[in-house]
């Protein structure tokens, strides 16, 4: 695949970008390119378990959602498809010889982002900014265009083993590789890789593997109460809300770990009702975060114990779902040998660290890494420098496209060797 064609692909999925297990016209697209290379595509049940998403979109948003993909191109069909059986793709390579199974990752969903409409801003010059209320503010839609651009290379065979391009949906969140895991597409792989632009590093840049992503929960607690008269009859209500601002504050003031760093946060608030009426159901999402598994864990149970605490101050039920998560993993010393060789023969790779930090976020792709390395496998989270000017998930991000092409030169280089 040429490099304009690569750049010519990360700028469709740009121009529409979709959010997390909606990304209908994103699925489409891939199908259709990895259709057209007469490589193999998985989908439905062998690329996730629809059954294990924990926070599944509304009919409402399907529907908004799969309109819009129709609308810009996609077919009613594979969009009815998706809808059903969930926007997971597994592009699947033989090689002509013996070798290991590797797997890579590749994600596709935006953000809620309203992308910068500023002549300045390269999509909106070069005229692909997004047509979506969404944007790839992160650089999936580069993702997926990597993952296509090294399936056409790869698909004369000549590499040893097998590959496994896994085209995840709802990173953000990190909601898409669990119910990915779930569905076995890890099983049998000897070597997991994730590949991420940007990180805030120029082009020519690469990172072998990310040793400090954070480990982190998702969590929605709902707060049910009774409705009553807040002037006549106060005492006859159960406040759901007032429950609801207390755990609020109870999850923002928790302590800290001394032996790994942490973060908490709330994010969202909800109650309806009016002003004279005592609010009988409020839910809140928020997060926990740190840079060991354990203490997450650890962290977890204290955030439990101060929702529920605040639900029996002011006698409420309190129901909590996790509805993402992700995990710490750190990279293999031999695979980090074998990028280290790959960037080596990549001449647009002008600087190349085995280990670096990844900025404090985290990522999914770290569990299917930690599901293979637990069954003996080898993995690695790879930053590929893009001179982002702008800070991931702000409306002004943008990858440079030259980047695209040095990410697949590396991941080539790398599996056929």
């Amino acid at each position: 695949m040429r490099p304009e064609t690569i750049t010519a692909l990360r700028r469709q999925f740009h121009s529409h970008a979709e959010p997390g297990f909606l990304e209908y016209r994103t699925a489409s697209l891939i199908l259709a390119e990895l259709a057209g290379m007469g490589v193999r595509a998985i989908t439905g049940r062998g690329a996730i378990d629809v059954g294990g998403i924990a926070l599944p979109p509304t009919q409402a948003e399907k529907d908004e959602w799969g309109g819009r993909a129709v609308a810009a191109g996609a077919s009613a069909e594979d969009v009815a498809y998706f809808q059903e059986h969930g926007t997971a793709i597994i592009a699947e390579l033989e090689g002509n010889r013996a070798g290991p199974t590797w797997g890579l990752r590749v994600d596709i969903d935006a953000l809620p982002v309203d992308e910068e409409t500023a002549t300045d801003h390269a999509p909106v010059a070069g005229g692909f900014r997004s047509t979506t209320p969404c944007m790839h503010a992160c650089g999936h839609d580069g993702h997926a265009a990597i993952g296509l651009a090294l399936a056409d290379r790869l698909r004369d065979g000549n590499f040893p083993g097998r590959v496994r391009i896994m085209f995840q949906p709802a990173e953000e969140g990190v909601r898409g590789a669990q119910p990915m895991i779930d569905a076995g597409v890890t099983r049998g792989v000897d070597r997991m890789l994730a590949v991420h632009l940007g990180g805030d590093l120029p082009t020519g840049t690469v990172v072998g593997g990310v040793t400090d992503a954070m480990a982190t929960t998702k969590w929605k607690a709902t707060f049910d109460g009774e409705a009553a008269h807040a002037a006549a009859a106060p005492e006859k209500g159960r406040h759901a809300l007032a429950a609801a601002a207390q755990a609020t504050l109870a999850i923002l003031g928790l302590t800290r770990f001394a032996e790994a760093d942490t973060r908490v946060n709330v994010g969202t608030f909800h109650a309806e009702g009016s002003a004279n009426i005592i609010p009988a159901r409020a839910t809140i999402t928020y997060e926990t975060r740190s840079t060991s598994n354990a203490v997450l864990d650890g962290l977890n149970d204290r955030a439990e114990a101060a929702v529920q605490g605040a639900g029996q101050m002011y006698g409420v039920t309190v129901s909590t779902k996790a509805y993402g998560r992700a995990a710490v993993s750190q990279p293999d010393d031999g695979l980090l040998e074998d990028v280290a060789r790959a960037a080596a023969g990549v001449p647009g790779i002008t600087t190349f660290t085995p280990k670096g930090p990844s900025g404090g976020g985290s990522d999914d792709a770290h569990l299917l890494i930690r599901d293979v390395q637990a069954a003996g496998g080898w993995g690695t989270y790879i930053f590929v420098g893009a001179s982002n000017p702008a800070p991931h998930h702000h409306r002004r991000f943008d990858v440079d496209e030259d980047a695209l092409v040095l990410a697949v030169d590396l991941l080539e280089r790398l599996l056929r060797s």
